[in-house]
């Protein structure tokens, strides 16, 4: 965090030393993780502490996990009612109060990390987001990418679209509805149930996130099979902001919260790489019992196709979800082009023969 921000701060410092009749403000936060859970929740309280250092003192922010607040998907109601001023949490798992909340966290054979915070920032794909969250009294704004996601662990191996008909796993967001598709039973458990959920045989398999945060989970030990992704290829945290609150405050103390919030995401994300190459390493000799395997062609034609028919009855569904839809979609197939050219052809071209 240190590393990039001295120069943010001197630039905000500059419209905070203007403000020198401001009064403190006092905010509170709520998120979705455990008090301390690694990487998603330490990003909060580090968000807090940027946010202190950006505005000299003058903005603190309370920080609530949900041992506190008791309710790991209630972060949406909290930020929409006012009972908390800021939240964090993925925004696909309040898809049942919105829709179109689906879109903004990953999308199945969609986005990698780059190419999605290209298409938020640069893209238009923050003004969609804020354009659906203005209808609860709600803005947002990046807060901090996984990069790509395993496909998830499960019980028994995975050799045949057969084998996930009746499957119960845990996957939220578009990603379960596109299991559901196949046949498979999607549920969503919070991040502290899942290891008893599968212990006790509530489901049968689970995705988490990999290896940053999946092998400390101890999930190998019911479920050795990990298979690699196709459903999050860019799962992005959000921070939510009550847009009254925002409303109210001085222009330079919404800067200072909406731009602590991007540089936590961009910090969140690079700790994220750097876990998950630090655990892949040391996967082979610390959980020799993991197979790490793909799912079979058969598989991933199917899930791709009950992932488009879904993507076409969203684009039927209202006009702002076809707006989301295709502003995806053309962002995909402009980016992808550059994303092949130039990292695909480096990796099989070059970077092989080093």
């Amino acid at each position: 965090m240190k590393k990039i921000l001295a120069s943010l701060v001197a630039c905000t410092g500059l419209l905070v030393s203007a403000q020198s009749t401001a009064a403190d403000i006092e905010l509170k936060l709520a998120h979705t993780w455990p008090k301390g859970f690694p990487i998603f929740g330490t990003s909060v309280d580090d968000y807090a502490t940027m946010v202190s250092e950006m505005s000299d003192g003058r903005i603190e922010i309370q920080v609530d996990s949900r041992n506190k607040h008791k309710s790991a998907f209630g972060i949406f109601d909290f930020v929409k009612n006012g009972q908390y001023d800021i939240g964090q949490s993925a925004s696909y798992y309040y898809g049942g109060k919105e829709p179109d909340a689906l879109f903004f966290t990953t999308m199945p054979f969609g986005m990698t990390a780059l190419e999605q915070y290209a298409w938020f920032h640069e893209g238009g794909g923050l003004e969609l987001a804020n354009k659906v969250f203005a209808k609860h009294n709600i803005e947002v704004m990046t807060g901090g990418n996984t990069t790509m996601q395993m496909g998830g662990w499960f019980r028994k191996e995975i050799n045949s679209v057969d084998d996930l008909k009746g499957l119960k796993m845990r996957i939220p967001g578009f990603g379960g509805k596109v299991m559901a598709g196949v046949g498979a039973v999607p549920t969503n458990i919070p991040p502290g149930e899942l290891y008893q959920a599968l212990e006790r045989g509530t489901i049968d398999a689970l995705e988490w996130v990999g290896p940053s945060l999946d092998l400390r989970m101890g999930f190998h030990k019911i479920a050795p099979f990990y298979y690699t992704g196709w459903h999050e290829p860019s799962t992005e945290l959000m921070y939510f902001f009550n847009k009254k609150k925002m409303d109210s405050l001085p222009q330079w103390a919404r800067s200072v919260l909406l731009n602590a919030a991007k540089l936590t995401g961009f910090n969140m994300t690079v700790q994220s790489q750097h876990e998950s190459a630090e655990n892949w390493a040391s996967i082979k000799a610390e959980y020799p019992n993991v197979v790490v395997k793909n799912f079979p062609a058969e598989v991933i034609e199917a899930l791709r196709a009950s992932n488009d028919a879904l993507i076409e009855s969203e684009r039927a569904r209202s006009p702002l979800a076809a707006e989301i839809v295709d502003s995806q979609a053309s962002y995909l197939t402009k980016v992808r082009r550059w994303t092949e050219i130039g990292d695909w052809s480096y990796l099989a071209n070059v970077a092989k023969t080093q």
